[in-house]
């Protein structure tokens, strides 16, 4: 099927795609950012910090301070300041778990940066598709109204599709970019009950499932 020619477009239809084809770019830039600064940070890497914790709950606190001191992933970075408070002053867990919830809120804050960017783009992607079916719409049946005689329905459907284009458009990008979202908002909380299970675990103990059952 050859799509209508598309050189007609007026100016506000040609802007509405522009800005369109813009939300589309921040999207996957901010996707590829998130994803690289998820790595980097070591966010998921919760194997090492239960061998960190194991280590520190079994005695073996000097191997699980310098595990945590190594920094490679956001558990174990809050590991070491929860770690720091408790040999700094041994009787008092409400100053490392403090610190430990300052290094956590340190970490959630860079996790969640520019996801607010993503959010943006699932609410505005639809609503700027929209409005560019509404000019389309309007300058089609412009086009119809001030015609003398038959109208070429050539000039009419062309103009019906790109207006509906848009729509399918900012749809798409609001879909697409909403799963995006959906899934580093879902690490980002996974993230946070590793975090408060681990904070919870080191300066209290844990809890022996098997016996509690």
């Amino acid at each position: 099927m050859n799509a209508p020619d598309l050189s007609g477009l007026n100016t506000p239809t040609i802007i509405v795609f522009a800005v369109l084809g813009l939300m589309s770019i921040i999207s996957i830039s901010v996707t590829f950012y998130k994803t690289f600064q998820f790595g980097r940070m070591g966010v998921g890497k919760a194997g090492k910090a239960e061998q960190i914790l194991q280590d520190w709950l079994g005695g073996r606190a000097d191997e699980a301070f310098k595990a945590a001191s190594e920094r490679k992933s956001v558990l174990s970075r809050v590991l070491q300041s929860v770690f720091s408070g408790l040999q700094a002053r041994p009787n008092s867990p409400e100053f490392a778990e403090e610190l430990g919830r300052q290094a956590a809120l340190v970490e959630l804050s860079s996790m969640t940066s520019r996801m607010r960017v993503l959010e943006t783009v699932v609410q505005a992607a639809p609503m700027l598709g929209l409005l560019g079916t509404v000019i389309g719409m309007i300058d089609a049946f412009a086009t119809l109204a001030t015609a003398d005689g038959t109208v070429d329905p050539a000039l009419l459907a062309g103009g019906i599709w790109t207006a509906l284009t848009t729509t399918a458009a900012g749809l798409a990008i609001a879909l697409v970019t909403y799963f995006v979202a959906t899934w580093l908002e879902g690490r980002i909380e996974g993230e946070r009950q590793s975090i408060e299970t681990l904070i919870s675990a080191a300066i209290h103990g844990r809890v022996d499932a098997e016996a509690t059952g």
